[in-house]
């Protein structure tokens, strides 16, 4: 099965620090304590949530201090490796050196001193469908871009020329998010230079960055101004209202215990409507009885693997869930271990809570949506609002929800 899911990303974790000051002496900025939390940790969050496992942390001041914290990152559910820089080497420099270490062919590359959340497969897809072109670029748009520079786009989407600093209008900024092809990584010079200043500007002559303009939350602690702005800002974005979906039924038109490829079909406009969550800022969790699991029509090993499988069918579409939790018991028909009451398959409300306890969504703005009465009383108990799905097209029904 190819992996169309891009699994590894650089964070450059490194920099001088300058424009932020005091704060940085002795902790990096990367480190800064933002919302009861290093800012990196959120920064790794929303990397590992969207499908990447590998982690290469591109350090350099203040290194030993980003490794302590996050060791061989299994706290964060990631495999986390260093590029340490010998000396500075700027933005260019340090994902040159970083690019050594990556093993598939398409890379995320983000700051890890700002959050600009948006969808990255759905950057993997635009730059997969430009062969052409070595990386796509998540754009912002900023009513004051004096502090950042702006970027022209070309009539076809792709960067036409990078500007100064100082202008201060409206216009499209670098939101400091890339997709990026891992041999053109490998190819830059490790060497003293900057993406923004002496490698982007050149690839945009040439056609070879692919522009999305995506409208997302953004912050970043660069100066002790934004800094302490973020710690309100972070903390509201971290509580994303989440859409809970019912599998069978809800993401795949039901049958006899579906588990394979060939008996798999997504509902309408499933995958199209997973990724309007996705671009909305929305977390999405799969919360789904598998009795089949429980009555031996298959492993749980099998069962991995096939949810694993739509999550490709999903990457392909630009779009991702974040989190699957499924419940294998049957009080009645399960076999050995399987046989038994619990409390997380519905209508009990376990595996909401456990969701819910884990990953801390706005309740409030939360929805479920399942094609069974139990679902929605599974919803009920656990303080979810639940919607049915009664056939069409499930899009329509999440553009009303999220309106």
């Amino acid at each position: 099965m190819s992996d169309v899911i891009v699994r590894e990303a650089l964070v450059l974790a490194g920099g001088m620090a300058t424009r932020l000051g005091g704060p940085a002496a002795d902790v990096p900025k990367c480190l800064q304590p933002v919302a009861g939390r290093p800012f990196l940790d959120y920064v790794v969050w929303n990397l590992r949530r969207q499908g990447v496992r590998r982690v290469v942390l591109c350090t350099g001041r203040l290194h030993e201090a980003v490794e302590a914290h996050f060791g061989d990152g299994s706290a964060l559910g990631v495999e986390a490796v260093y590029a340490r820089e010998p000396e500075p080497l700027g933005t260019a420099g340090a994902v040159a050196l970083g690019a050594r270490e990556l093993t598939g062919d398409l890379a995320f590359v983000c700051n890890g001193d700002s959050l600009f959340d948006v969808n990255q497969l759905d950057l993997a897809l635009n730059l997969r469908r430009a062969s052409d072109a070595v990386a796509a670029l998540a754009l912002r748009r900023e009513l004051d871009a004096a502090r950042y520079g702006s970027v022209v786009l070309d009539p076809d989407g792709r960067i036409a020329t990078f500007e100064e600093k100082g202008v201060a209008d409206e216009a499209l900024i670098n939101g400091g998010v890339y997709c990026a092809r891992s041999s053109w990584l490998s190819s830059l010079p490790v060497v003293a230079s900057s993406l923004e200043r002496d490698v982007f500007p050149a690839l945009a002559l040439e056609g070879r960055l692919v522009g999305v303009v995506r409208e997302a939350f953004f912050t970043d602690i660069g100066t002790p101004e934004s800094l302490a702005a973020s710690q309100s800002s972070v903390a509201a974005w971290r509580e994303k209202p989440c859409a809970f979906l019912d599998r069978d039924g809800v993401i795949n038109v039901d049958g006899d215990y579906v588990h394979t490829p060939a008996a798999f079909r997504f509902t309408p406009g499933m995958p199209e409507a997973i990724r309007l969550l996705n671009d909305a800022g929305w977390l999405v969790i799969v919360v789904t009885n598998q009795a089949g699991i429980g009555r031996g029509l298959y492993t749980e090993a099998e069962y991995a693997s096939f949810e694993s499988w739509i999550d490709q069918r999903l990457a392909e579409a630009g779009a991702h869930v974040d989190a699957w939790y499924h419940c294998p018991h049957h009080p009645t028909a399960g076999v050995g271990e399987y046989l038994r009451e619990c409390e997380c398959r519905k209508p009990a409300p376990g595996m909401l809570l456990r969701a819910i306890d884990e990953w801390g969504p706005d309740v409030a703005r939360s929805f479920m949506i399942g094609d069974m009465p139990k679902d929605l009383e599974a919803a009920a108990a656990a303080g979810v609002r639940g919607f049915a799905y009664r056939g069409g097209n499930v899009l329509d029904l999440i553009v009303g929800l999220i309106a």
